[in-house]
């Protein structure tokens, strides 16, 4: 259905820089980028960071760090920067153009360098983040990273060497396309890089019902160790959602981000990227995007009120913590039934590790079993 008016862009129009042939005369620089940073290249060259072209200058970076906008006045919450230690730095001339390659020395593309300057990391750590302890993986990844931006437009030739999930790897325009398809106008889109427990299940299909489709949009770019392993949360997600979802009202893609653990500020800029992908509502609940005790359980929340002038048109649906309630035979939240002590079955990620890892199901209350059985088996011998 063609006539299915889906929400603007993130700045009004999507910007892909795909599409590149590779250069017959390789540039005389060329620039290996972290797994981040080659998260941040496809992102920007599929256009889910629109409308950003390629790696922000310095005008833009401080206004991103101490606004939240960009120097036109454009929403956004976090730096997207390419950074490199001095000595590369050094090699790369100001409108020069340099090669971009991936961890195993593959073309990725190339970038057009508008310019260089210092990356001021202590106050990036304490905006984008919160804080400046390096326990925190975020700010632990931006100390490791070079000491120098090299911004400007990227032109992408393989946004991605060897890709997981090829089938559910859509791109914001592909999105769209489908959500034309089925004839969705109204899309909630979930942000998870967990497995869907229970409490999940809930939040989303409370969504389903006043929206006309739903995409599970899980994070599928860089993530801390000791999260689950890629494969295995798709193979969760592929599974939760053939048993327990209808198949005409749910998607599946993957995002194909890097995890930031930014709290608040990455709330925000999950939804401007699910709102390039053309989701016109999205789920935000207890401590999004988080890591350990560094934001408030709602500060994910209460930050779009805080945004300036040229926000976001994506809606938000903000759930409170959400739990099995004994009493009521349920789930429930703070807003749907009254707290009983000991009513709630609630488990801690410590202890569902625990029973996983011995070979026990959590309760049912807590997690579908089909998901236990996935989660126990990939722990097996770990």
């Amino acid at each position: 259905m063609d006539g299915v008016e889906l929400i603007a862009p993130h700045g009004g129009q999507l910007i892909e820089r795909t599409g590149a042939s590779e250069e017959s005369a390789p540039p005389a620089v060329s620039v290996q980028l972290n797994e981040r940073q080659q998260c941040d290249l496809e992102m920007i060259a599929v256009g889910a960071m629109s409308p950003l072209e390629g790696f922000m200058g310095e005008a833009d970076y401080n206004s991103v760090c101490d606004e939240m906008k960009l120097s036109d006045g454009t929403a956004w919450p976090i730096p997207i920067t390419c950074a490199v230690d001095a000595s590369t730095a050094d090699r790369v001339e100001t409108g020069s153009r340099i090669a971009l390659h991936d961890g195993n020395d593959r073309l990725l593309g190339y970038l057009t360098v508008s310019e260089k300057y210092k990356q001021d990391k202590a106050k990036q750590a304490t905006k984008a983040y919160g804080t400046d302890d390096i326990a925190h993986p975020g700010v632990k990844g931006l100390m490791e990273e070079g000491d120098v931006c090299l911004a400007g437009k990227i032109d992408v030739v393989t946004a991605r060497h060897d890709p997981m999930f090829v089938d559910h790897r859509l791109t914001p325009l592909s999105t769209r396309a489908e959500f034309q398809r089925r004839g969705w106008k109204t899309i909630a889109a979930f942000q998870t890089r967990n497995p869907i427990h229970r409490a999940h299940e809930y939040l989303t299909k409370c969504a389903q019902e006043i929206t006309d489709g739903l995409l599970i949009h899980p994070l599928m770019g860089a993530t801390k160790d000791g999260d689950i392993p890629a494969e295995v949360r798709m193979k969760c997600y592929e599974v939760i959602i053939e048993k327990y979802y209808h198949p005409d009202h749910t998607l599946l893609s993957i995002m194909p981000a890097a995890m930031r653990y930014a709290g608040p500020r990455e709330a925000v800029l999950h939804a401007i990227l699910r709102q390039n992908y053309g989701c016109s509502h999205f789920i935000v609940g207890r401590d999004h995007a988080g890591v350990g005790s560094y934001y408030g359980t709602y500060d994910a929340q209460r930050i779009f009120e805080t945004l300036p002038d040229g926000g976001l048109k994506i809606q938000l649906l903000n759930f409170e913590h959400a739990a099995w309630s004994k009493s009521a035979g349920g789930m429930v939240s703070g807003k749907t039934f009254p707290k009983i002590e000991g009513d709630q079955i609630f488990l801690s990620g410590t202890k569902v590790r625990e029973l996983l890892q011995k070979g026990e199901r959590p309760p049912v209350e807590f997690t579908r079993p089909e998901i236990a059985d996935i989660l126990i088996d990939s722990m097996k011998g770990s």
